[in-house]
């Protein structure tokens, strides 16, 4: 029987490339994410306690932890969203599938000789794929409720509020921290608001096209097909 997170990996690996191996298998307990905090430093405090991704590349191979809150999972297990979403799980949903997203994505590029590293940017780059990838996936939840699967104005007014707008991200002490989820943020917005514009086939193209950019290169493309200037880095 499927779980949630394997319907959510294999939804991204038909999108993108097939990781290998089963990212369910690399989900750890509070024990070992507090573990691996400390090993992380002072500035991985900060980040959030619901759900945390661990990357590490040792001995060729990259080292995968993913941690859930108890609080989550029973919020997904009592009001699942595949039953439908509502603003009783969207706030569990969204750092859920976020997580995953940080997972496959890290062994996409590890796979492609990119290993974890500390710099800003490939934190950056997998934080922006996140959340572009997350919205997306939200929006086909509601599709699936819908019939014939039109979504309204207000659900991607709703999506987009808790996506982008219902951040706690502005609330780090590090500057490092807020810089990094404003513009990321900022980004997001921005691209997924162009995003919805394509047709299906179009979306997948783009898509597909923007995951194997850089950060930086990503952050270009968005600000030119937005035609927009550039974001507040907080």
């Amino acid at each position: 029987m499927s779980t949630l997170f394997s319907e959510i990996q294999n939804l991204f690996e038909r999108t993108y490339a097939s990781v290998g191996i089963n990212l369910e298998e690399c989900l750890i307990d509070r024990r070992r994410s507090r573990q691996l905090e400390a090993l992380a430093g002072a500035q991985a405090r900060e980040l959030s306690t619901l759900a945390r991704t661990f990357l590490r590349a040792a001995g060729g191979r990259l080292r995968v932890g993913i941690y859930y809150s108890q609080w989550l999972i029973e919020r997904l297990e009592t009001d699942d969203p595949r039953a439908g979403l509502n603003d009783r799980n969207i706030r569990a949903l969204i750092p859920f599938v976020e997580e995953i997203n940080h997972a496959l994505h890290a062994a996409l590029r590890f796979h492609r000789g990119e290993h974890p590293v500390a710099g800003e940017a490939y934190a950056r780059n997998l934080e922006l794929q996140a959340q572009v990838d997350t919205y997306l996936v939200l929006l086909l939840f509601v599709a699936f409720f819908r019939r014939p699967g039109r979504i309204r104005r207000e659900d991607r007014r709703w999506l987009r509020f808790h996506m982008f707008e219902c951040s706690s991200g502005l609330n780090y002490t590090d500057r490092g921290l807020r810089g990094r989820y404003a513009e990321t943020t900022a980004l997001a917005a921005r691209y997924t608001g162009f995003l919805e514009g394509l047709s299906a086939a179009r979306r997948i193209e783009e898509i597909r096209v923007f995951h194997a950019l850089g950060y930086d290169e990503k952050r270009g493309r968005i600000l030119e097909l937005t035609d927009g200037n550039r974001p507040d880095a907080g």
